[in-house]
């Protein structure tokens, strides 16, 4: 899936994965992630998701990454806030008080980048994924969070190969984060034909 893709999804305005509300899942299950106040927290593939702003609102320091441009400076515009940008050698920098999103390749990320994570929120990244960058992607986050970490994850399960989204079995999360993290399933709900799933990975 290349970088063209999603840019064309921001250009005409395909975002369905886009929710104009907070997440439920997010707001139900967050405490299970157990972080103190002022952590920082990644959200990978971030678009513009309100469910920043509600972790920030939670005293988190949020630390986004989104490959397109637009999304970020929408993400600013629609919510009255006003970014400070900067450009560094793999990312443009879009920053305000206890938020900052990089604008620039997941994939470009280092260790020193998120060397004082202490939580991760994903609902909307691994499951936009196809299967064989879904592996890259887990191998990436697992090289470079640090020791301690927690993530909240929320994949969909389904009977199609079609997507994005896509099908993101339970075998298939133990497989990818199992050698790093217990994998616990907390919840799930159906959604149409599709089950949302809520997982807690856990050093």
């Amino acid at each position: 899936m290349e970088h063209d893709f999603w840019h064309q999804k921001w250009s005409e305005g395909r975002i369905g994965f886009h929710q104009m509300e907070i997440n439920a899942y997010l707001v139900s299950y967050w405490e299970k992630v157990d972080l103190a106040v002022g952590a920082k927290v990644f959200v990978p593939l971030c678009g513009k998701s309100k469910d920043m702003l509600w972790l920030r609102g939670r005293g988190h320091d949020v630390l986004g990454v989104e490959l397109n441009s637009n999304a970020c400076l929408d993400f600013f515009k629609e919510n009255d806030l006003v970014a400070k940008t900067e450009d560094t050698e793999l990312f443009v920098s879009h920053a305000c008080e206890k938020l900052n999103l990089l604008c620039g390749d997941f994939f470009a990320l280092t260790s020193e980048s998120l060397s004082d994570v202490k939580g991760v929120y994903d609902r909307a990244a691994l499951v936009a994924l196809p299967m064989e960058m879904r592996a890259d992607y887990a191998s990436k986050l697992i090289e470079l969070l640090p020791k301690g970490v927690k993530v909240l994850l929320v994949t969909l399960e389904f009977d199609s190969p079609q997507g994005p989204p896509f099908n993101v079995s339970g075998e298939e999360v133990k497989n990818l984060f199992g050698q790093r993290f217990k994998v616990e399933r907390l919840g799930e709900a159906v959604d149409g034909d599709r089950q949302e799933v809520v997982w807690l990975l856990s050093d």
